[in-house]
C-alpha cells in the first residue's frame, strides 16, 4: 500500500479519535473515527500513506458505491451511529481484511489458550531477572523503542540482572492473527511493571512473528 493509490489497507488497527460532525464537511456524514493507519508494522514495511477513516456518508446519501472511498471505510450514517455506541477511542480494534474464515469454537480456544501461554511465558521470563530467558522471545530481526535486536540484547543484559525483583502485571489483553498473514499475531495490553527503583503502567502493542524455525 502506498500513498495515493486509493486502496483500503488490510491489517490490524486501533481507533484513534472522534471527529464531530460539526468540523467536518458534509461529505463525511455523521462524523469520523480515524485508524492508525501506518501502524508500527506497516513502517517497518515501507507502507506509506495516512488519512484513513471510518465515516458516513453525506446527507443526501444513504451509500455510496463499493471502491469509491479513496481508502476510508464507508457505511451508512445509521450504521454509523449504531456502532459508535460500542467504540472506545484507542483502545477498540479494526480487522480490516478481505475475507473472513470461520473457525470452529474448540479450533479457536485452543488456538487462543496457545497464544495466552506464549505471552505468559514471555512475563515470566522477565520476572526471572533472567536475561537470556527473557531476550529468547526477540527475534534477531526485532526493532523496537528505538533498539534494533542487537543494542536491545545489550540493554537487557545489562539491566535485568541488576534489579533485586521484576514484576510485571498485564490487564486488557487483546491478540489478532493479522489478516493475509496467519504467522503474524499483534499482541496488546496495559502493561504494569514495577522493580526496585521503577514503575510504570502503560499500553503495549507488539507484534510476535512466526520464523523459519517454527518459533
Amino acid at each position: 500500500f502506498t500513498e495515493g493509490d486509493q486502496k483500503t489497507p488490510t491489517g490490524v488497527y486501533f481507533i484513534t479519535d472522534y471527529i464531530d460532525p460539526k468540523k467536518l464537511p458534509d461529505l463525511y456524514g455523521d462524523g469520523a473515527f480515524p485508524i492508525n493507519y501506518p501502524n508500527a508494522w506497516d513502517v517497518r514495511h515501507k507502507r506509506t500513506g495516512y488519512g484513513i477513516w471510518l465515516h458516513g456518508t453525506p446527507s443526501n446519501t444513504y451509500t455510496r458505491p463499493p471502491r469509491d472511498s479513496d481508502g476510508c471505510v464507508i457505511m451508512s450514517n445509521d450504521d454509523f451511529r449504531t456502532i459508535s455506541e460500542y467504540i472506545d477511542v484507542k483502545t477498540t480494534p479494526v480487522i480490516l481484511t478481505e475475507k473472513i474464515d470461520w473457525v470452529n469454537k474448540q479450533y479457536w480456544q485452543a488456538s487462543r489458550d496457545q497464544y495466552r501461554d506464549f505471552l505468559e511465558q514471555w512475563r515470566v521470563d522477565w520476572e526471572s531477572r533472567d536475561a537470556e530467558k527473557y531476550l529468547s522471545h526477540y527475534s534477531k530481526q526485532y526493532y523496537g523503542l528505538g533498539n534494533d535486536y542487537q543494542s536491545w540484547v545489550e540493554y537487557k543484559r545489562q539491566v535485568n540482572p541488576s534489579k533485586r525483583f521484576i514484576e510485571v502485571n498485564l490487564y486488557n489483553t487483546s491478540m489478532f492473527l493479522y489478516p493475509g498473514d496467519e504467522d503474524l499475531l499483534v499482541v496488546t495490553f496495559e502493561q504494569d511493571y514495577q522493580s526496585d527503583n521503577f514503575h510504570r503502567r502503560f499500553i503495549k502493542r507488539q507484534y510476535w512473528k512466526m520464523e523459519k524455525d517454527g518459533k
